[in-house]
This record gives structure tokens, C-alpha cells and sequence, in this order.
């Protein structure tokens, strides 16, 4: 059985703050990919999910930690043994135009992958290979084969991608924000190749900060917060009954069809009633968001801006804070302890 696996990956980078320091982008993240399975890693921006794709594909080197695949570090791998790897464990990112040189063809990137892996395959052979894999992401060949980067949109570049690793005889694809770029209906259409591809065989890591897009294509789900997982198990329990604070905000903020956004009340409005209670307020007969609800966004942030500055001296010879990346609030490198709230169904303690 094939699996990639992760064990107790971190990564930390140099902080750029004042005093320096070490900026924890993972920490102890540990999780596996099995066959015939899609897991959706859903965080916020900066909290660590895209270091993880990054990890997986050997494009950053774990801080600490092990990443396996079937049951080898690959991190023992020589030049021969990653390019093996690499026919089996393949990438999509969220931004195609950087994967493309401008100057060449945009199907270059076919010529690459058969000269590398399939130099004696002959014409005939490769570009019925080729009309196959544009044709399970919804390509005519007419349209996209010999153009220029410029001349092709961001979805047809995506999907150009998405084939590119269909021609390898690929295991795992890790789909990072991959739809993101893609509109509506061309959105739907990879999904279904997802779900088509889980069902030949193929271990899907879907990295997206869109719940509604993870619940509708994974088996599985992982929360991600300040590069540490709050939260993980089968899909339908993580979105039916969530257990940890922060996936309940993340699930709250997803919009409703058919309901108006109301916004959030100002914080003086709430004092200037006088009574401290949940106050609204009418406005042509629609009721403004209360003082209750905007409490509780402000207790959110209260509780991020004050997650731990922990003494460090052990590990890097000095008491200094470790800022989490983009939200530049500090944190633990420990992460929160997960324990099993029921089968199939871990939950991080808060961190105070």
C-alpha cells in the first residue's frame, strides 16, 4: 500500500522582526496520505499549508520531522530516487503563470516530462498520451497545444498543469488552492476529475482555505492554525459537529445563499446603550449583527494576539518570542495537544 506520511514536521524560518528569532511556519505536523483518499488541509492564510505542500514535494526541507513515502524517508533519497519520487508524487499550485516561461510554448512543459521519463516513446504514442490527459481536464488539443503562456487563460494554463502530472503515472497529487483561478463551472468539472482520480487509486492532499469546497470533494479534513493542526478526521464529523473554537469561526464565517450580510456593529455601540448587553439595532427593519457577536469576534482576536510567549532557552539559547508568519502573532513551537474526541475525530486542547 502506498502512503505518505508525515511525522512531526516542522519548519521554522529566520524571523524577520526586530531582535530576530525563529518564525514557526509548522509545528510538529504529523498526518497520511492513503490510497483512494482526498484530505482537505483548510486554514487561514499563513497558517502553514502550503510549507506543508512545499515539504511533501522536496521544494523545502523540514526544520525537523520525517516525511516517508512508502515507509522510506525521503529524505535518503538520491538524485535517481527523487526522480522516481517524483513519477509518483506530484504538484499543482495556485499560481500557473509563474510554472510557464514566457518565451517558450506553454506545452513545453510536456517535453520536459517526456524527456525525462519517457525518451523512447515514440510520437504516434506520446500525443495520444497527451489528447488523453487534455481530455480528462476538459482541453481540446486545437486550443491550447502550441500557444504561448499569454495566449491561454489562467484556467486553461491550471488545467495544462493538472494533465501534466495525469501523464506520469502519478499516486499522490497535492492540489494546492488548484480551482482558485478556475471559474464556476470549470471549477465543478475539476472537482469531479478529483473525485474521478480518488476512485482509480490516486491519495489527493486539497489544500484550500474554501470549507465549502472541502467538504464536497474530501474523506478527510485537517485544520490548520499557526502552522500546527487544531483539529482533524473524517469530513462529515469535522463539518457535522466541530469540537475546537477555531474550526466553529471558520465554519460561521462561510456566507449562506439567500442571507444578507448585515456586518459587524461598531464597538462603541454596544457601550453607548449603557446596559453592556447584546444590543440592536433597526434600520428599515433590518437588524444590524449584535454587540454579543461582535464580542465574540473580539474575544477571538484577543485570544490570538495573546497565544503564548513561551521560554525558548532550551531550544534556541535565548528567551526569545517565535512569530507565526504572516499574522505576526507570537506562539509556541509545542503545539497544542490533540486527543480523540470519538473515533476518526482529534481535537487540539486551547492553547492558553
Amino acid at each position: 500500500m502506498t502512503t505518505l506520511k508525515l511525522d512531526q514536521v516542522s519548519k521554522l524560518y529566520p524571523s524577520t522582526a526586530r531582535g530576530g528569532g525563529l518564525t514557526p511556519a509548522l509545528r510538529k505536523v504529523s498526518f497520511e496520505l492513503k490510497p483512494g483518499e482526498v484530505i482537505s488541509l483548510i486554514g487561514e492564510s499563513g497558517s502553514g499549508k502550503t510549507t506543508i505542500g512545499k515539504v511533501l514535494l522536496r521544494l523545502t526541507r523540514p526544520t525537523s520531522g520525517t516525511v516517508t513515502f512508502d515507509g522510506k524517508d525521503i529524505a535518503s533519497y538520491s538524485t535517481r530516487g527523487f526522480r522516481e519520487y517524483y513519477r509518483h508524487v506530484q504538484g499543482v499550485f495556485q499560481d500557473p503563470f509563474s510554472s510557464y516561461n514566457p518565451i517558450y510554448r506553454a506545452d513545453r512543459v510536456y517535453d520536459l516530462i517526456r524527456s525525462s521519463y519517457f525518451p523512447h516513446v515514440s510520437d504516434k504514442d506520446w500525443s495520444a498520451k497527451v489528447e488523453s490527459a487534455l481530455d480528462a481536464v476538459a482541453l481540446n488539443p486545437g486550443d491550447v497545444l502550441g500557444k504561448y503562456p499569454h495566449q491561454l487563460s489562467g484556467g486553461q494554463q491550471q488545467r495544462l498543469l493538472i494533465a501534466r502530472a495525469l501523464l506520469l503515472d502519478v499516486k499522490v497529487l497535492v492540489a494546492d488552492e488548484i480551482i482558485s483561478m478556475l471559474d464556476a463551472s470549470t471549477r465543478v468539472d475539476v472537482l469531479n476529475l478529483l473525485v474521478k482520480l480518488k476512485r482509480q487509486g490516486m491519495a489527493v492532499l486539497f489544500i484550500t482555505h474554501d470549507l465549502s469546497l472541502g467538504n464536497y470533494v474530501s474523506d478527510r479534513t485537517v485544520i490548520l492554525r499557526h502552522g500546527a493542526i487544531v483539529e482533524m478526521g473524517a469530513t462529515g464529523k469535522i463539518f457535522g459537529n466541530p469540537q475546537h473554537e477555531y474550526t466553529k469561526m471558520l465554519l460561521t464565517a462561510v456566507p449562506e445563499l439567500h442571507k444578507k450580510w448585515h456586518g459587524v456593529a461598531e464597538p462603541g455601540l454596544a457601550a453607548a446603550s449603557g446596559s453592556g448587553a447584546a444590543a440592536a439595532s433597526q434600520n428599515g427593519g433590518v437588524t444590524t449583527t449584535t454587540a454579543l457577536s461582535h464580542a465574540t469576534l473580539v474575544d477571538e482576536l484577543t485570544h490570538a494576539e495573546q497565544v503564548v510567549k513561551r521560554d525558548f532557552r532550551a531550544v534556541f539559547g535565548a528567551g526569545r518570542a517565535v512569530a507565526s508568519g504572516k499574522s505576526q502573532v507570537a506562539v509556541a513551537l509545542e503545539p497544542p495537544t490533540l486527543r480523540e474526541f470519538e473515533p476518526d475525530h482529534l481535537v487540539a486542547e486551547p492553547e492558553e
